[in-house]
């Protein structure tokens, strides 16, 4: 920017799906009735004690495995100590001292083709806060239900040089989160929040500016408009002048703008300490490689296999990985025998229109891979026509057997040539014009005629057979 240059890192907080939280046996359930989800470790009453979710564990290994990070083979844990309404312990059990996972990368491509590599610098297991909802009525309500779930912090090194580049990061990072299946990685519940550090220093110097952190950014176009503000507002401030503090800082959205919240806090202020409760974990190779094991087929892979088995295009395919849900549908799709470009074309289409439409995300809808398959196949065979999927395809949405709903609802194709041939020879007896008109090499008399065997068999006749028989028809005049 100008005469700056930017240095961004990302700290990234995802929410791991694990049934139960990370340190005490209550549910993991979003959406919950508040406080619903909680017991005596989560409240933080003297002399309980905790126990390390062993799912949890393994989530963040995978995790680490997918970006490319060493798993550290000894962990111990430490408390960070902080005061807040919604962590009734006033501390949370992290591992700063020893994280999970570390010196990882991301590899993704920018728009414009350029490859990019972000370092991962470190990944560490650690348990979520509560929630606060400031009400209308004057007071604060506090919801414990979120209070010791499961959390991966992702802490990249500072290798983005602009707003752009931080997006498509963690565009990718959500991908390889979510493929991994430790996570949904939805930012509209929570389950992936993303904290920015922005500094920008002179062309040509080697040392870093002072930086600014950006908390709680929920959304993508939030973490690039945040981004681009502070790279303004930090120009202007060092043209004028003036030194940058260290701070923390909020995004807002109606001014599109940063506040400021509170002057950043050091490590020091957090008095770290070895968690006195729970005992160091011994990490080996044995127990890694169950868990690599274990692994799901990741997007990139999934990506290639589609261009390269089922010969789709790149464009097409990468829609078909956006979502881990879609990608499975799709796999099942064909697994269940449906052709691989066709299936691929229905739920880049029809499939993803009807997702919009309704506001659903795939896995809580009624559509199944069988049934889709199913109405392909039907398509495939001629039981069918294009026209007459569209009727199939919304029922299968409601959940229904297409082949069950074509017979049941007379929509079968006639196919058969001893009952299409005496409906056309009548139809072209008919309309001695329109014989005249093909003899003169006048095109639209077919789609006419055409039109009037769909009219007389109700559309359903399976128009490749029907044009066949008509220009027999027609050229024996």
């Amino acid at each position: 920017m100008g005469n700056f240059l930017t240095t961004i890192g990302l700290e990234i907080h995802v929410e791991m799906k694990t049934n139960s939280k990370l340190l005490s046996p209550s549910p993991v359930n979003f959406g919950d009735s508040p406080n619903a989800n909680t017991n005596v470790i989560d409240w933080g009453y003297p002399g309980v004690l905790p126990r390390v979710n062993k799912g949890a564990i393994e989530f963040g290994m995978k995790a680490a495995l997918a970006l490319n990070a060493e798993i550290t083979r000894d962990i111990r844990w430490d408390r960070k100590n902080y005061i807040y309404p919604d962590n009734p312990k006033s501390y949370q059990t992290t591992q700063q001292a020893t994280p999970l996972g570390q010196h990882g990368y991301v590899e993704f491509e920018m728009e414009d083709g350029t490859t990019k590599r972000v370092g991962i610098r470190e990944l560490h297991v650690e348990e979520d806060a509560g929630k606060n909802t400031h009400g209308g009525d004057g007071y604060s309500y506090v919801d414990l239900n979120r209070q010791g779930t499961p959390l991966l912090e992702i802490v990249t090194e500072p290798d983005i040089e602009s707003p752009e580049v931080a997006s498509a990061f963690l565009e990718k990072l959500r991908q390889i989160i979510q493929f991994t299946g430790i996570s949904d990685v939805k930012m509209q519940e929570g389950s992936l929040r993303v904290d920015a550090n922005i500094s920008l220093r002179p062309a040509g110097s080697d040392e870093f500016g002072t930086r600014v952190e950006m908390k709680n950014l929920n959304s993508f176009s939030y973490l690039r408009t945040a981004l681009a503000y502070e790279q303004k507002r930090q120009s202007q401030e060092i043209i004028a002048g003036n030194q940058i503090q260290q701070q923390t800082r909020r995004y807002d959205e109606p001014t599109k703008s940063t506040i400021l919240m509170r002057t950043k806090e050091q490590a020091d202020d957090y008095r770290y300490f070895p968690e006195p409760d729970l005992p160091p974990m011994h990490i080996d190779q044995t127990w890694v490689d169950e868990v690599a094991a274990t692994l799901p087929e990741s997007a990139d892979s999934r990506l290639k296999r589609y261009v390269g088995e089922f010969e789709l295009g790149a464009k097409e395919a990468g829609v078909l990985v956006q979502t881990l849900e879609m990608a499975n549908f799709y796999d099942a799709t064909v697994a269940a025998g449906a052709d691989a470009k066709k299936a691929a074309n229905y739920l880049i289409g029809d499939v993803n229109s009807y997702l919009n439409d309704t506001q659903k995300d795939l896995q809580d809808t009624l559509l199944t891979p069988e049934n889709l398959a199913g109405m392909i196949n039907l398509i495939e065979d001629g039981t069918i026509s294009s026209k007459q999927a569209k009727k199939v395809f919304e029922a299968i949405t409601e959940g229904k057997e297409p082949k069950a709903y074509v017979e049941e609802n007379g929509l079968v194709q006639e196919s058969r040539v001893e009952v299409l041939q005496p409906v056309i020879a009548s139809i072209v007896d008919a309309n001695e014009q329109s014989v005249a008109d093909f003899k003169a090499g006048k095109d639209r008399a077919v789609g006419f005629l055409v039109g009037q065997i769909m009219k007389q068999t109700h559309g359903n006749a399976n128009p490749n057979v029907v044009n066949q028989i008509l220009l027999d028809e027609l050229n024996s005049r």
